[in-house]
């Protein structure tokens, strides 16, 4: 009877065991599910002029209808997604480290997609757009107001007195290639360009102001948003 008595306490040890192991599996997946939603919270932004801008890189892996965005993760995905003119989102270098500090980066047929990148509420800015906000900045010496006040390579950092938290995430080309993490941020526009060429814009850790381009859109480049 004692040896029964001992067995049965060993197997209620192993049904609470089970029993917290499947909870904290349910909590880790209804975590994760939450983390990978297209939403914006509402403190990550900031008033400059008449504009409201979020102050952090788009990080989000679906569509606002909540359909997904296909992650590139090799080079050949990432040509492919360009060469078909597709939607496509990856971290720079491939790193989920790289995205919780500079979010996601994006070709352009992400950005234009009807389905729409941005969070509800927000919008992704032309190129119009894009020139009031340096010109409220000063034009000439807008970069260095929207430059984070750390994180850029040889000694580029800005002030951020803008609040805009521009940090220099980088960029992927057309083939794949990663380049300039730590020392440039490129950021798309609304705007087209050409078929293939869309318009950016560019904070880089040796200049003051914030250029202005174009681009192949099947490059990748971080996205701003704009509050409705």
């Amino acid at each position: 009877m004692k040896k029964l008595s001992v067995i049965l306490f060993f197997l209620s040890l192993i049904m609470i065991s089970i029993s917290c192991g499947s909870k904290s599996f349910n909590e880790a997946s209804s975590t994760n599910e939450a983390s990978s939603t297209n939403e914006a919270s509402s403190t990550n932004e900031v008033a400059i002029g008449n504009q409201v801008w979020m102050t952090e890189n788009l990080n989000v892996d679906k569509f606002q209808n909540g359909d997904p965005i296909p992650e590139a993760k090799t080079d050949e995905e990432w040509m492919r997604a360009g060469e078909k003119e597709q939607p496509a989102w990856c971290y720079y270098e491939n790193d989920p480290f790289n995205g919780t500090k500079y979010g996601k980066l994006y070709n352009w047929y992400a950005v234009k997609d009807p389905r729409g990148l941005a969070p509800k509420g927000f919008y992704i800015p032309s190129d119009s757009e894009w020139t009031i906000l340096t010109d409220y900045l000063g034009g000439t010496t807008s970069g260095t107001k929207m430059k984070s006040n750390k994180g850029w390579n040889q000694n580029g950092n800005g002030t951020n007195s803008s609040g805009f938290s521009g940090l220099p995430g980088g960029s992927r080309s057309s083939t794949g290639t990663f380049y300039f993490v730590g020392e440039f941020g490129y950021w798309w526009s609304f705007s087209e360009y050409a078929t293939a060429d869309a318009t950016y814009r560019t904070l880089g850790y040796r200049f003051a102001y914030l250029s202005n381009t174009y681009n192949k859109k099947a490059h990748g480049h971080s996205v701003r948003c704009l509050k409705d």
